[in-house]
């Protein structure tokens, strides 16, 4: 299943830098929440262990990612449907979170708006963005080796908003209040090169497709350069992102 496949390579970052957003929103016992662009489900397992299922709600776009997230959490009410047209009723929870998702929203503006429009007057409003621009994802190795082997455009200057600067733009020109914006990285020690591969050949995932779409002789040699970068295992790779938040 692709949410698996997915899971696999990015649930191993996502988990616990979902867990420190929470911890920056301040969830709490008793609070209603929901997890915009779900995924196979990060941070609504984290908001289900905090808050209870029945105090949960989660939406996503991608069929696959919701039938795999509604198989992790039977309990909780999860939806398919985009950021920028939420299905829920107007302060209908305490807060709105979205891990990792901002920069594949067609409108982003527009989907925070509608965490802002779902979520309590004075609730928080949270989000993280890997740091594309300053290259500080955990896949940014794998970046760098294919383009010393194939120079091409690097796609993470087109996408501004995986920025400090940019998350906080656009959070503030989604109407929320006392916008901030923080770093939180993640470290993940992978015991071996085959552990922290292996996910990436499924074509999951902007990488997985970029890695899928080469030919076999460049996808041979993007790996020995990464064997070569990184070693046997085991090896640490760490990722940046930026956590904003504002009232609603």
């Amino acid at each position: 299943m692709a949410g698996d496949a997915y899971d696999r390579f990015m649930g191993r970052y996502s988990r616990p830098l979902a867990a420190r957003l929470a911890d920056w929103l301040d969830v709490s016992p008793g609070q209603r929440a929901v997890d915009v662009g779900c995924g196979p489900g990060a941070l609504t397992g984290v908001l289900v262990d905090r808050l209870g299922a029945d105090r949960v709600r989660a939406v996503d776009p991608s069929a696959p990612f919701v039938e795999a997230c509604r198989e992790r959490f039977p309990d909780v009410d999860v939806r398919q449907a985009v950021a920028e047209d939420l299905p829920f009723d107007d302060g209908a929870f305490d807060l709105a979170a979205a891990c990792l998702v901002l920069h594949f929203m067609t409108d982003p503006v527009q989907g925070v708006s509608e965490m802002g429009r779902v979520t309590t007057g004075g609730g928080w409003v949270g989000a993280t963005v890997w740091d594309l621009v300053g290259h500080r994802t955990p896949m940014s190795v794998i970046r760098e080796v294919l383009t010393g082997i194939r120079p091409e455009q690097d796609d993470d200057e087109v996408a501004p908003i995986g920025s400090a600067d940019g998350l906080a733009a656009v959070m503030s020109a989604a109407g929320l209040d006392d916008v901030e914006v923080v770093e939180m990285a993640v470290t993940v020690t992978h015991p071996t090169f085959e552990e922290w591969w292996e996910p990436f050949q499924h074509g999951v995932g902007p990488i997985g497709e970029t890695i899928a779409g080469l030919d076999a002789d460049v996808r041979a040699s993007l790996e020995q350069g990464l064997r070569r970068r990184l070693g046997a295992g085991p090896f640490e790779l760490t990722g940046t992102a930026f956590a904003g938040r504002g009232r609603a």
